[in-house]
Formats: structure tokens, C-alpha cells, sequence
């Protein structure tokens, strides 16, 4: 069947701040409580997506979720006004206050695991919600996620979205950010990667020291159950616990996959040799042969790569069937890794054109171009039947720079998240992007998820 490619990019939120909340992201602990640029978040966000449209890729978006989450400060025991809370939190819990302001579901490539319609029983794209149980912050998302890809993607007869797993560490998901899939086509059966860092059951897999690991893979398994894919077609990949003790905490910060191709760096699996073989042995009944394409840590160490962010980038096929590597401006700001993306595009592999976009706010909270956006494969029926108003076009491009530049504030300090006038003006921008984006109830919580348990008498 013939399928594309769509790149959901998250539109940066108005309360984008860098708070310092992902113990293991070494980016967002080292930019832990500077200045925030909400306003130009966005518009990076938006430039990397206009361009790409530009350039004939499939652009569509996912919309920020609201915050602040009162309901989080309530359940952890403050009480009052809106007011009293930010206040209240503020003075006493801090962190708190930074979690239930978090912008985070900027990034969603952790906002679902995604498996298109040519690989599932059913012949319906599949959605699981990831439960990012893992970070407080995150943890929250979930909801809010699941009421959204439901109304983007609504049709049963095309999509089958799921809630997020249980939400215990035996299933630690983290959504699409730990899976990958490998294919002749995008509209053809392909191979289904997914990529843990630990097991719950399993004492032999071996786990970090220093940094958790947040994918499991009885979350895997229970995902590719959950979207009927044929066992054959699925492949579970050990992260090495070593990398993520340097900083890869999730797996697109160490490789990245599209059509036969895996772009990934030496140390990124536990076995490397055993996890190419189980790849190619996978991916040959399909009539496809695996081109790794393989980053020396001779050519790029794993701090230069979690540094410049290489390998969470985003691969995107051309229509001319060359490969396009969407990087950030880090990545030509290092000398390794500016060095060995000279020898790449001169290697004549399937990597022939690189494309630069400065991403820095979202760089800074530690979330490059492949964090920002999530991958879904559909058909040109699933691509009609999905909510038209998420669709990057020139017109809603132009709508959406005018409406950040409204909207949003160009400093965003702690202090600030202690501002009533804060909410305000994020419940008038929300208002105003629900009735742009032809998705007028998004933001109409239910009152237990909007306010949480009430006060005490």
C-alpha cells in the first residue's frame, strides 16, 4: 500500500522553562535554572517544521498540554486559591512548582510508541501512550496525551489508540524515543525495534550504575502484544548500560532508524554484533538487506555525541530516494562531530544531504531535533481521516508565528512561575491555539483532572 511518513513535531509551550527536572539528562541538569526564552522555543520549533514542509516532507503538530498542573499540587497537599498555590509551592517546594509547569510534552517523540497499519493484524495504525513514569514531571502527561491523539486520530475504522501502560516500573515506557523500524517502505511490513535499558523479571540483564534506566522491556513486549504485531517482525535490542550512564537516556540520543537504514554509534548496544545479526536476519524475509551505517568512537566519543546531540536527529527519506539528516547547530559547532559528518556525506552512503536548524531552547532542556517530533506512518486513507487542523500548512504557519509572538514571553525565570498573571495568559493562549488548531474541547478537562481533589473544609 502506499504510505508516508508525517513528523508530528510538539509546538514549545508558553510556560517553556529550564528547570533541571531530568536526573540523567545531562543537558537539562547543566542548564538548571537559567533564563528560559519561551517565545523564541517556539519559534525554532515552528521554523524546523516550516522548512521541512517547504521541502515536501510530511509536517503535521501536536499541541502543548495546560499548565500549570494544579491537580499535581493539590494531591501533594497544597491546598487554597490558584494563587495560594503557586505562592505556597513556591516557598516550600520549589521543584514541585517547576514539575507542574513543565513544558516537557514539547518533546514527543515520548508521547506515544506508533505502529503504522502495514505491520499490525489489523490493518489500523496503533498508538500506545507512553506512561513516562519514570520523572514526576512527565509522569502527568499521559492523559492529556491520549485525549489528544484520540481526537487527532478518531476513526476507529483507521486508528486504535491506546492508554499508557500500567504505570509501575516493570513498565517503564517512554515512548517512541526507545523504538525504531526498518522497512523496505514505508508502506510495506517492516521491523519493529524496541530498545530497553533494564528488565524487570530478567536479573541477567544488565542495568546502570549511575543514571537509571527508563525503558524496560516487558514494556516492549507488552506494546508489540498490544498492536498485533507478528513476532517474527519484532526485534528487542539491550541499550548499553554503560552509555546511559553517560548521559544516552533514552535511545535516539545513540542511534536512529529509517527505511533499511540504522544510523548508530559503536557503544549504543549492549551486543553490538548479536543486535545487527538479530536485524539482519529480521529484515531479509521482508526483501530488504540492513544498511548500518556505523559512528566509530575513534570518529565521534559518546560525550561529543550526547554533546551535539548527532544521533537525535531526525532521517527522513527524499522522494528523489536519497536521505536527508536533520541536525541541530551543535552538531557543526563540534569539531569531532563536524569532522566526521564531512566524511559521511563524502562516504556515498545513503546519507547524502544534512540540514541545520537552531533548536537551542529545546537544546538546552536537552531535547534535539528527533525529541521534537513524532513519527507516523499513513496511508493516504488514514492521512484523510485524521484531524486536518494539525496539518503544517504556509496559512497555519503564518497563524502560529502570530500567535506565539501574542502570546508568549521572551523570559521565563523561576521566580516567574510563582505569577497568577502566568496562568492567565497561558489559558488565553491555549484558548486561542484550541480555535486554530479546529479543536475546540482539547483543553476541557474533566474537573478531577484539571484541579485535582478538593480543599479541605
Amino acid at each position: 500500500m502506499s504510505a508516508r511518513e508525517f513528523n508530528f513535531d510538539g509546538l514549545v509551550g508558553p510556560t517553556h522553562n529550564h528547570a533541571g527536572l531530568s536526573f540523567g539528562n545531562v543537558a537539562s541538569a547543566s542548564n538548571s535554572n537559567s533564563i528560559a526564552n519561551p517565545r523564541a522555543a517556539a519559534l525554532q520549533g515552528l521554523a524546523k517544521m516550516h522548512a521541512l514542509a517547504q521541502r515536501g516532507f510530511a509536517q503535521a503538530l501536536l499541541p502543548p498540554q495546560k499548565r500549570p498542573d494544579f491537580g499535581l499540587l493539590r494531591a501533594a497537599g497544597f491546598y487554597g486559591t490558584d494563587a495560594d498555590l503557586l505562592a505556597k509551592a513556591q516557598r516550600e517546594a520549589p521543584v514541585l512548582l517547576a514539575a507542574a509547569w513543565s513544558a516537557s510534552p514539547m518533546w514527543t517523540a515520548n508521547a506515544a510508541t506508533v505502529s503504522p497499519a502495514a505491520d499490525t493484524a489489523d490493518g489500523r495504525t496503533h498508538f500506545t501512550v507512553a506512561n513516562l513514569n519514570s520523572k514526576l514531571h512527565r509522569s502527568r502527561e499521559h492523559r492529556q496525551t491520549l485525549r489528544t491523539l484520540q481526537a487527532i486520530f478518531s476513526d476507529p475504522a483507521h486508528f486504535a489508540v491506546h492508554a499508557a501502560l500500567p504505570g509501575t516500573p516493570a513498565f517503564g515506557d517512554e515512548g517512541a524515543a526507545n523504538h525504531g523500524r526498518l522497512c523496505a517502505d514505508h508502506g510495506t511490513p517492516g521491523v519493529e525495534l524496541f530498545v530497553y535499558g533494564r528488565s524487570e523479571f530478567d536479573a541477567s540483564v544488565g542495568a546502570p550504575s549511575r543514571f537509571p534506566a527508563r525503558q524496560t522491556l516487558e514494556a516492549g513486549q507488552a506494546i508489540a502484544r498490544r498492536h498485533l504485531l507478528a513476532p517474527e517482525r519484532v526485534v528487542h535490542l539491550h541499550q548499553n548500560p554503560e552509555v546511559i550512564d553517560q548521559g544516552v537516556f533514552h535511545n535516539d540520543v545513540i542511534s536512529v532508524t529509517n527505511g533499511r537504514v540504522l544510523f548508530y554509534h559503536e557503544a549504543a548496544f549492549a551486543d553490538e554484533a548479536g543486535s545487527l545479526a538479530r536485524l539482519h536476519a529480521a529484515i531479509a524475509p521482508l526483501g530488504a538487506a540492513l544498511q548500518p551505517v556505523r559512528v566509530p568512537a575513534s570518529a565521534v566519543s559518546v560525550a561529543d555525541a550526547v554533546g551535539s546531540y548527532l544521533f537525535n536527529s531526525q532521517l527522513l527519506s527524499r522522494a528523489d530516494g536519497g536521505m536527508t539528516l536533520v541536525i541541530p547547530r551543535e552538531c557543526e559547532e563540534n569539531a569531532a562531530v563536524a569532522a566526521y559528518l564531512r566524511t559521511l556525506l563524502d562516504s556515498g552512503g545513503p546519507i547524502d544531504e544534512l540540514l541545520s536548524f537552531d533548536l537551542r531552547q529545546s537544546m538546552r532542556n536537552g531535547g534535539g531535533p528527533a525529541c521534537l517530533r513524532l513519527r507516523v506512518v499513513l496511508t493516504d486513507a488514514q492521512a484523510a481521516a485524521m484531524h486536518q487542523g494539525v496539518l503544517l500548512t504556509a496559512a497555519l504557519h503564518a497563524r502560529l508565528v502570530a500567535w506565539v509572538e501574542r502570546h508568549y514571553r521572551d523570559r521565563l525565570s523561576p521566580a516567574d512561575l510563582a505569577d497568577p498573571a502566568l496562568v492567565a495568559e497561558v489559558d488565553a493562549a491555549l484558548d486561542a491555539l484550541a480555535d486554530i488548531l479546529g479543536l475546540p474541547s482539547l483543553y476541557h478537562l474533566a474537573p478531577d483532572e484539571e484541579t485535582g481533589p478538593p480543599s479541605p473544609p
